[in-house]
């Protein structure tokens, strides 16, 4: 990154650390993974300073027209050695990542809302060039219009059009993918039915391509994505989860070929989080087309733990166990790998060099508070092929290498600690440490490998 860059970024950083530690202990703060999420209406009778200005702004005498404005900055340093476990022979890399965006979110009364927001991504020092979710010089991240069509206590139908973020359930399928560099949008419709108890969301979608200049990226200009996503919330019983969706896309890269793919998903999530005993359960079912071809395909998740709310550190212990379909018979023309279409990319560990495609994995891990600001997590993540006539994938369902030629099921062994410091309620710090031991697969099908090591820090402010 040329210097003058990082300069501006060095003194961009204090002074707005500067000012948020000033307003820290006057303006309360819950900022959500999905900035357009946040409601701000409650300041409207609060007491006024700088920050609160900002962040309600009244553009009517009754208040109940306003504007917020929001954003954040992460620079994030990486050091990352042997990252395809040596076989592109780069050894060690290190790079620099920075993000920064900032909304706007325009109320027109209780009707009608316009949110925008635009966003800027660079990478800089990575010896083999930007990944595809590293670089976006300047783009508009979300620009949408919300239309309230029933708005009372008891229920609300809101459709929102235009460019906006996705994310439900866990990530496995749909998420705003907020751990790597880029996050992702779609452009669209989207139609949201709310009661106290009940919710479905039904959305028609189109993905764009990323470029990495200024305004450039390419609509697909045709709907490759859609689907209905419901949530059941009853008290003293399961959280509940059911869903559909579907895809289209022109060419879909898997051990057995490249192809048109038509892919159907139905699924369901059972789940509890909060103190005492948390679970996750879900499972979904893939049909379709993958050429001429049939797809079937599946996959299954096990997830069980338990948060020690009464003790000191409120230390928790988790048990994942995920069962992920690959190919069957390669050459064949049918598909039984699962597509994993939009996943989180960090389901997996927090830097996954494997994908949620012909996957079995076994991920026990632990969290505990070590005072009131800092949150440590350790993981150990275990990883076999499921099918031996399929390869392994990319964290983004991408086909990285191809093992049908091997008999070797065990791909190896991630080993990852991790602190989060929340210096306030506006900045933090997140550290982390993976270790990629290879098994026999990786030795197998690649001709000098190496276990595979990643670091990385990372500052983050929100405002």
């Amino acid at each position: 990154m040329p210097s003058k860059r990082l300069s501006r970024f060095v003194r961009l950083a204090v002074l707005v650390i500067t000012c948020l530690t000033s307003v820290s202990r006057t303006a309360g703060q819950n900022f959500k993974l999905m900035r357009f999420d946040e409601d701000y209406s409650g300041l409207k009778d609060s007491t006024r300073n700088f920050y609160r200005k900002i962040k309600y702004t009244s553009l009517s005498k009754d208040g109940n027209a306003y504007v917020s404005f929001g954003g954040a900055a992460r620079m994030e340093y990486v050091d990352f050695n042997n990252e395809d476990w040596g076989r592109l022979g780069i050894g060690y890399n290190s790079f620099l990542l920075q993000r920064y965006d900032l909304h706007a979110d325009l109320h027109l009364h209780e009707r009608f809302r316009i949110f925008a927001q635009v966003r800027s991504a660079w990478e800089s020092g990575r010896k083999n060039g930007p990944r595809a979710i590293d670089e976006d010089n300047l783009n508009i991240q979300n620009l949408f219009i919300d239309a309230a069509i029933i708005k009372n206590k008891a229920q609300q139908l809101t459709l929102r059009a235009g460019r906006q973020e996705l994310d439900y359930g866990s990530g496995r399928l749909i998420s705003v993918r907020e751990g790597p560099n880029l996050r992702l949008y779609f452009d669209g419709a989207k139609l949201m039915y709310n009661t106290a108890r009940w919710s479905i969301d039904g959305f028609v979608m189109m993905a764009d391509t990323i470029n990495t200049g200024a305004f450039d990226n390419k609509s697909s200009k045709a709907v490759n994505l859609w689907g209905l996503y419901s949530k059941i919330n009853i008290p003293a019983f399961p959280n509940i989860d059911v869903y559909y969706i579907g895809i289209k896309r022109d060419r879909s890269l898997f051990e057995e070929g490249a192809n048109k793919e038509l892919r159907h998903t139905a699924g369901t999530r059972i789940w509890r989080y909060g103190s005492g005993f948390i679970y996750n359960l879900e499972a979904a079912y893939q049909f379709g087309s993958f050429g001429n071809g049939r797809i079937n395909a599946w996959t299954a998740s096990v997830e069980a733990g338990y948060l020690f709310e009464n003790i000191p550190g409120k230390p928790a212990i988790s048990l994942r166990n995920d069962y992920i379909s690959g190919d069957r018979n390669k050459g064949d023309g049918h598909l039984q790998s699962f597509n994993p279409l939009y996943p989180k990319g960090g389901y997996f560990g927090f830097s996954p060099q494997i994908g949620p495609v012909n996957l079995i994995d076994l991920h026990p891990y632990a969290t505990v508070n070590i005072g009131k600001k800092i949150l440590a997590q350790a993981d150990v993540v275990l990883n076999w092929r499921y099918s031996l006539q399929d390869g392994i994938y990319r964290p983004s369902g991408g086909f990285n290498l191809s093992g049908a030629s091997s008999s070797e099921r065990h791909i190896g062994t991630a080993y990852l600690a991790s602190f989060v410091y929340s210096m306030n309620k506006f900045i933090s710090l997140n550290c982390g440490f993976q270790y990629f031991k290879t098994g026999a697969f990786i030795r197998d099908v690649i001709a000098t490998p190496r276990d595979g090591l990643f670091i990385n820090t990372r500052v983050s402010v929100k405002f």
